[in-house]
């Protein structure tokens, strides 16, 4: 009894040791995110860009876009950075996803703020399709990760050759010293409805798909983690039926993979809310090379996942209370920090 009690109590150390058998076991735990940072662009106008969002994130736009507000959005972002998983692994994620980001410029700003500048993060990212001008990126601490490739990939809707929407970023590499691939996603909006909207995520899904089996075609054991706004629930059909995830980690079929989220959703959790509605649109999926049933830790496994829903991240107030503190609410600069609640897992292995 004590040391189930002692597996369960010290799981949660970074470094996580306990006494079995007067032997002691230590394991590595490392924290993967994803973060929505909702239209995190700078105050220049780039000509690349969308106009309607251009006029609206500049100093004479609709939301008076200044110097002042974007350094209060980049501090909010680095805060929330600096404090996911932080009770479990103190220095945060070593991988974090992002999504809704102008440029490059953006990430440089963010990943040197004081806040975060002592994990010396650095940053994937290339230029993506989107009409709105925003992007997926990925951001990593190079003592835990090590890029090896990667590469961005166009979505595309095959009848409709005029159609943008974000890039899907595939990041592979070794998170210490282990091969992992790494796909950051933000699926097409329900703009127009979700029902009329849903063939371009069931397309964006496709998409995704293709990755992973290639990734597995190359190694059936492939590690990978999908991780994004997918602007769909995990019971939707873009999810269970084109991605195949599910929340089974056991036996699993043919090319199922595993919806890390799907518990969080069926307990009523979500990354968002509309009209009195929450979805969780925010999710990880992984392949069934994490899922170790045995516990046995050899490699890096999956061990939990979460929202990361502090207090501090909500409105205390109002109509909207309980929902994402965010930015803007129409042209009214909130000063708050986004629209989404980020989520975050737990890697584990025995140390080596």
């Amino acid at each position: 009894m004590h040391n189930k009690f002692y597996l369960i109590f010290f799981l949660l150390l970074c470094i996580i040791s306990f006494s079995q058998q007067n032997e002691e076991i230590k394991y590595e735990v490392e924290c993967i995110a994803f973060y929505n940072l909702e239209n995190l662009f700078d105050t220049i106008v780039d000509p690349d860009t969308n106009k309607i969002l251009q006029d609206d994130f500049t100093p004479e736009g609709n939301h008076k876009w200044n110097t002042d507000k974007y350094y209060k959005k980049i501090r909010n972002m680095a805060e929330v950075i600096s404090k996911i998983g932080k009770e479990v692994t103190p220095l945060g994620p070593s991988v974090l996803g992002v999504c809704e980001i102008e440029n490059r410029l953006v990430l440089e700003d963010l990943v040197a703020h004081e806040l975060i500048a002592s994990k010396h993060y650095k940053i994937i990212h290339q230029d993506g399709h989107d009409k709105r001008g925003i992007d997926c990126a990925l951001i990593y601490d190079p003592l835990h990760f090590k890029v090896l490739a990667f590469k961005s990939i166009k979505l595309t809707m095959p009848d409709n050759p005029d159609f943008a929407s974000r890039d899907q970023l595939l990041v592979s590499g070794e998170l210490m010293g282990e091969l992992i691939h790494f796909i950051v996603v933000h699926w097409p909006s329900r703009r127009g409805g979700e029902s009329k909207s849903r063939p371009k995520r069931i397309q964006a899904a496709k998409l995704t798909k293709s990755i992973v089996d290639s990734l597995q075609m190359q190694n059936p054991k492939a590690k990978v983690i999908v991780m994004g706004d997918f602007n769909d629930d995990p019971i939707s059909p873009s999810m269970k039926d084109f991605l195949n995830a599910h929340d089974n980690n056991k036996d699993f079929k043919d090319n199922e993979m595993f919806n890390a989220m799907m518990g969080h959703y069926k307990k009523g959790i979500g990354t968002l809310a509309y009209r009195d509605n929450w979805n969780l649109f925010d999710q990880f999926i992984l392949t069934p090379s994490f899922i170790d049933d045995k516990k046995e830790f050899e490699n890096f496994s999956f061990y939990k996942s979460a929202v990361y829903n502090k207090t501090f991240l909500k409105n205390q107030k109002g109509n909207f209370s309980g929902y994402p503190y965010r930015t803007f609410v129409g042209s009214t600069f909130m000063g708050g920090y986004s629209d989404h609640f980020p989520v975050y897992l737990y890697l584990i292995r025995h140390s080596k």
